[in-house]
């Protein structure tokens, strides 16, 4: 995965990474607020979820210590990085700058 994550975190658009666990409460309430960000964003943004136990060498190159931990890269960089629940506004508040 590292490989392609490199490669899919260098796009000009905003790229949300998702760094959660499927045992995750707070994760699991993440998700539906991602799905809509990607219905009112579209194209113009993509989201990565990456499950820490399934991707750990990712996560610790990451140092991700708790999930979940939402990271938004443009161009290759880290642009912004947070862990917890986000809502919809406050990612769309983070978003909307990038574009």
């Amino acid at each position: 995965m590292k490989g392609n994550f490199s490669t899919l975190i260098a796009e000009q658009r905003p790229v949300i990474v998702d760094f959660h666990a499927t045992w995750c409460g707070p994760c699991k309430a993440q998700a539906p607020v991602l799905k809509e960000v990607a219905a009112e964003l579209g194209e113009k943004v993509r989201i990565l979820k990456i499950d820490v136990d399934q991707n750990n060498q990712l996560a610790a190159a990451y140092q991700v210590q708790s999930v979940p931990t939402l990271m938004v890269f443009k161009g290759g960089n880290l642009v912004y990085r947070q862990a917890g629940v986000h809502s919809k506004s406050q990612l769309l508040n983070v978003l909307r700058p990038l574009f």
